[in-house]
């Protein structure tokens, strides 16, 4: 069960799903469906502020001001569903796949992979670790 569903289906990505992202990060993610996946994720505030490169007061002025994330920090909040909802989908429930997150693992240098979610490389770091439990290969 997705925890976020950022108006597109998050399989493959075909053509028109990858222009409706393109649109969603260029249009900007409200505050009030960030918060509502935030709400549902396993990530604390601190968590999510460092993800997205604010501060805690920054965000508090968005929710205030029920203000849309710009691009770049749109585009963050949408590639940590995707990862998120296919961590679920991997590792069968959102419990099994949070405690995944939350334990360090050898593969990636005894460090927990919730770490890895404040950058691009990062994530598509964590999405390959995905791929490869999906299919068997446990590192």
């Amino acid at each position: 069960m997705e925890i976020f569903d950022p108006q597109v289906a998050y399989g493959s990505i075909d053509s028109s799903t990858a222009f409706s992202l393109i649109e969603l990060v260029r249009h900007g993610i409200g505050f009030a469906a960030f918060d509502k996946f935030a709400d549902k994720s396993p990530f604390s505030i601190n968590e999510w502020c460092t993800y997205l490169h604010l501060s805690e007061r920054t965000l508090q002025r968005y929710r205030s001001e029920k203000r849309k994330f710009d691009p770049l920090q749109s585009e963050k909040i949408i590639a940590i569903a995707l990862f998120y909802n296919k961590g679920v989908e991997v590792f069968g429930t959102a419990d099994k796949f949070n405690s995944w997150l939350e334990t360090d693992n050898l593969a990636l240098g005894k460090t927990k992979p919730k770490m890895f979610l404040d950058n691009s490389f990062g994530i598509n770091l964590l999405m390959d670790e995905l791929t490869a439990i999906e299919y068997g290969v446990l590192a």
